[in-house]
């Protein structure tokens, strides 16, 4: 039966050496008191230490939170991620190579918990191919230490496909809202249910056990069948936490509105100022389509959901996120993941499935660095690995992709005046290089399956070719060969290079229908 501990006992359960599974979405299902507790422990005791961790989603605050409490030296042997941005503490320990450390896509990451959960050998997909994940590039490979291949290109029926291989599970720590008597655990007030139904399943298959961090404990038979995520037969050990232990996102407590508690007036939101954010959003936003389904990455891309409520076209969308939700208003910053007004929520795994099974019709993602072949990267700069999250899921499978991000970046100060752009102060960096430093999306991989990309900032944009990038419009006001085209380490292919729509630039509704 279920035992209910402090996490100081808790901890004790995990043995040097072991692999331990989080779950966790940004500072939602974090279990944030355990990893305290890992952390103190290993402190205090020099135990648990030499641990493999693997987590899917990016964990923490960018400060303290989540895995930069497991970012000591000696605590962790290796780390597999699928994003390192949000635990600084965690990538300077991988940058000075004190960790074996890797970084494989977010999706893939939750669907191989779900195939090791299945007794299966491991996970064969095609999300990563010719990106930094496929080990002819890199092998997602963060540090030198980094040894081993844990994917492996395979051949099937003709077809190359990547395996990322299996190991064992020894414990799994997840996190929810209540435990009943019986260890049932419920996430009514969580913005999702994540992986974690997968990570214990997987610790379970491999004789592993599974400890719960809740921050309430109700009657057996209390919680209802329908709300019941990880039956109370699948879990080990409960620990239950404070709620700031036990934050729904590194903003709220708990907001009743993310957990689909109560649905918010969403007509009131005032709309954006117009300035290079909104243009890019405005020119995005002109290629939606009636009743499509989307994903919006995190920063200028999410901007495309203010433009469409502005417009009055936002009913027409199905608003997505990486976390499994479906529908609704999408949270931006560190809420990132949740969504207010949410029509339906899967489990993280299942909605991979979605994304990797192409049913994303158009995806908005951010643009931190371009090159010539089309490639765009956003995991690692100057040495520094960020990671990917799911972009590469997302990006590799969507009936099409359209980057946002603005031209340059670093002190970059635009205005719009008569309609047109106006570059006050220039960025230092330029984003439109010979050669981006890893390939998070590949541009060859996108022109050989003729998927749709366009590449949209706030003076130019591009679509990509099989004979390479072409610029296809210019802002009114900006000088092709000075504000463009000095700006990139590349000539891109210029057949008919055309003016952006007028209406992006002026301080009205443009009128959007789809």
């Amino acid at each position: 039966m279920v035992k209910f501990i402090a996490a100081e006992e808790a901890v004790k359960l995990i043995k040097d050496g072991q692999t331990i599974a989080l779950s966790g979405f940004m500072g939602g299902l974090q279990p944030e008191l355990m990893m305290k507790a890992i952390q103190k422990s290993f402190l205090e005791t020099g135990s648990p230490k030499q641990l493999t961790a693997v987590h899917a989603a990016g964990q923490g605050d960018g400060k303290e939170r989540g895995m930069n409490h497991l970012g000591e030296e000696g605590l962790l042997k290796r780390v597999v991620a699928g994003h390192y941005n949000l635990a600084p503490r965690l990538g300077a320990l991988v940058m000075s190579d004190k960790v074996e450390a890797y970084c494989l896509p977010q999706g893939s990451i939750c669907e191989w918990f779900r195939n090791i959960a299945g007794r299966r050998p491991g996970l064969i997909t095609k999300v990563g191919l010719s990106t930094f994940v496929d080990p002819r590039v890199e092998g997602g490979k963060l540090s030198a230490s980094a040894t081993e291949d844990i994917v492996e290109v395979i051949q099937f029926n003709g077809e190359e496909w990547l395996w990322y291989k299996p190991f064992p599970i020894h414990v799994a720590i997840v996190r929810g809202t209540t435990a009943d008597e019986d260890g049932n655990i419920s996430m009514e007030h969580e913005f999702c249910n994540g992986e974690n139904l997968s990570i214990a399943q997987a610790a379970r298959a491999c004789g592993g056990i599974v400890i719960a961090q809740v921050k309430r404990i109700a009657e057996r038979g209390s919680i209802h069948s329908r709300r019941v995520v990880i039956p109370g037969a699948m879990v080990d050990y409960v620990v239950q936490a404070a709620p700031e232990d036990n934050m729904m996102t590194c903003d709220y407590i708990y907001d009743p509105s993310l957990s689909g508690e109560f649905k918010i007036p969403v007509d009131a939101i005032p709309p954006m100022k117009l300035n290079n954010r909104k243009i890019i959003a405005r020119r995005a936003a002109m290629e939606l389509l009636p009743n499509c389904v989307v994903n919006l990455g995190i920063g200028v891309p999410d901007g495309v959901s203010a433009v469409a409520a502005e417009e009055g076209i936002a009913d027409q969308l199905t608003l997505t996120t990486e976390a499994g939700v479906f529908g609704g208003v999408p949270v931006a910053g560190l809420s990132f993941g949740a969504s207010a007004n949410a029509q339906a929520v899967l489990d993280q795994p299942y909605q991979f499935d979605f994304y990797d099974g192409g049913g994303l019709d158009i995806s908005y993602l951010g643009l931190a660095e371009a090159d010539m072949h089309g490639n765009v990267n956003v995991s690692k700069f100057h040495g520094r690995a960020s990671g990917c999250g799911g972009f590469i899921n997302i990006t590799q499978n969507s009936k099409k992709v359209v980057y946002c991000g603005t031209f340059t970046v670093g002190g970059l100060k635009e205005e719009i005046k008569d309609g047109k752009l106006v570059i006050v102060q220039e960025g230092t960096n330029k984003k439109f290089l010979t050669d981006v430093e890893q390939i998070t999306f590949s541009g060859d991989y996108a022109a050989k399956i003729e998927q749709p990309v366009l590449y949209v900032t706030e003076r130019a944009v591009f679509k990509l070719t099989k004979e390479g990038v072409e610029l296809i419009e210019i802002a009114p006001g900006v000088d092709l060969q000075k504000d463009v085209l000095d700006l990139m380490d590349f000539t891109p292919i210029m057949k008919d290079v055309k003016l952006m729509d007028s209406r992006i630039f002026k301080d009205e509704l443009m009128g959007l229908t789809l």
